[in-house]
């Protein structure tokens, strides 16, 4: 009874000082931030946003507030940008105040500010040009990526063709190829596609990245202080996340018994070099930690978005037979059936160029972006945002910006493609985000993308278990990321 007594008073206290906080915090920037609806203590607008629908409630008070607006999740202060001109403003032209990294509560359970991704400051800056360099000499962007990509390509038509026409998931198909062009530079070999450890990994990632899009994922972010030590969902997802790690430590530790330092392998062994070199530097950024949380910082991007982005991609093109089988004319125009696509290819395909990017923005991935963090007092349009603020650009908010998509809500390919249908770039294409921490492997997925769609489009036409007309495109969740439905389809020989 006692020690239950004690549990009592002490959340009671811990609460009551969390309220206070909040209030302390509201008060003193009031006036200063940008507009937006009341909150209150430790709830901040919670009853003003639909978990569910998170990004749908943000859109509707930016109908309210204007385009910058002030919002309080839970006891996190937001300031939120939507549109390509309050985003750009921000990210490009101050992109060192807008430079440091919010909170993201799920990830954040496992990283804790290590790692390239969700980290701040010279710690952030040390990694990120690490990784840029390191990556670049692994391939990065250069021939023997597109190579890798390609052989990962033959690989999967293989296992397409297995399938002999039969209905499938196409997840883990497409999840497993992507995944092992980013494990040949970061572990340096690809895995097997029954490797059962491999496909593990796989279910971890899916599992994690799907949560922080669930409403309890939302909620969550909300109110993580409390959460985290409750039963939930949330407790899966780390336990996921936690297995990653796992798995990640275990790859660190082989690669220090085998380590030549003449002779790195991957990017494992360059940064473990790394750490040699400044074993000596006290204020060195390059130690177990960070090695661990940025190479799964780098494994869980290069795998999730872009198999996520083809998986979506598949299921729009099925809903729309017209676009895929003017993709089909131009890949036997251009490319032919007897060799493989090229990256060089696709400057010569403005209808296929075109298709990818108008996926790219419908399915809009990442819609609320990671969060963003002034580095300073900020002066932003007629507001001063305190130093420390988060902030959320809303990507998906410029990749349906109607003054520069004339129909943003549609998937239409011409939204890229001028009067002659050439490929026009677009101002507001910004999937990778922009300024100063987008995605230093938008190079990659581009690649990626093309090289992927390509191939299996030369050698596959795709039929759903539907009727066009009965294929729901629209996600079945929008939170950070948007997570397409699940659906099966089957791969035709052409």
């Amino acid at each position: 009874m006692l020690a239950s007594g004690l549990l009592l008073v002490a959340l009671l206290a811990f609460l009551s000082v969390m309220v206070l906080m909040s209030v302390w915090r509201q008060r003193k920037f009031w006036g200063k931030l940008p507009p937006g609806p009341t909150p209150l203590p430790f709830i901040g607008n919670y009853l003003q946003l639909n978990t569910e629908q998170i990004y749908n409630s943000l859109m509707k008070l930016r109908e309210r507030y204007g385009p910058v607006f002030t919002v309080h999740l839970g006891i996190r202060r937001i300031v939120v940008l939507c549109g390509q001109e309050a985003v750009k403003e921000a990210l490009v032209d101050q992109a060192e105040e807008f430079s440091g990294r919010g909170e993201h509560a799920t990830f954040d359970w496992l990283f804790k500010s290590y790692g390239v991704a969700f980290s701040n400051g010279e710690r952030a800056k040390q990694l990120r040009r690490f990784s840029i360099t390191t990556l670049r000499d692994f391939g990065f962007g250069k021939r023997g990526i597109e190579e890798r990509i390609q052989e990962e390509a033959g690989f999967l038509l293989e296992a397409f063709r297995d399938t002999r026409g039969a209905f499938i998931d196409p997840t883990f198909f497409l999840s497993r190829a992507v995944s092992n062009v980013i494990s040949s530079i970061v572990f340096g070999d690809r895995f097997d596609y029954e490797d059962k450890e491999f496909l593990s990994l796989l279910r971890m990632m899916l599992g994690s990245f799907q949560f922080t899009s669930t409403s309890m994922g939302q909620l969550y972010e909300m109110f993580y202080p409390v959460m985290k030590h409750l039963p939930g969902p949330q407790q899966q997802a780390f336990k996921e996340l936690q297995g990653l790690e796992d798995f990640i430590a275990k790859k660190v530790e082989r690669n220090q018994r085998t380590l030549d330092p003449n002779s790195p392998r991957d990017f494992i062994d360059s940064f473990l070099i790394r750490i040699q070199q400044e074993q000596k530097n006290p204020n060195t950024e390059f130690y177990l930690r960070n090695l661990v949380s940025t190479t799964l910082n780098i494994f869980f991007a290069g795998t999730e978005t872009v198999s996520t982005t083809l998986r979506y991609g598949f299921l729009i093109l099925m809903k729309h037979p017209d676009v895929e089988a003017k993709v089909h004319e131009e890949i036997d125009r251009v490319i032919g059936k007897n060799r493989q696509p090229k990256f060089e290819d696709r400057a010569k395909m403005p209808y296929t160029e075109a298709v990818i990017h108008e996926i790219q923005r419908f399915g809009d991935m990442l819609p609320m972006s990671l969060a963003r963090r002034v580095t300073k007092d900020t002066k932003f349009r007629d507001f001063l945002i305190p130093k420390g603020t988060e902030v959320f650009p809303m990507l998906g908010s410029v990749l349906r910006d109607p003054k520069f998509f004339s129909n943003p809500r549609d998937f239409n390919p011409q939204h890229f493609l001028d009067e002659k249908g050439q490929f026009k770039k677009n101002d507001a294409f910004v999937p990778f985000s922009i300024g100063k921490r987008n995605c230093f492997g938008e190079g990659l997925a581009r690649m990626e993308l093309f090289l992927f769609l390509t191939a299996i489009m030369q050698n596959f036409c795709f039929k759903s278990p539907l009727s066009p007309q009965d294929i729901d495109v629209s996600p079945k969740h929008v939170g950070f990321a948007t997570i397409p439905r699940s659906y099966t389809m089957s791969f035709l020989p052409r």
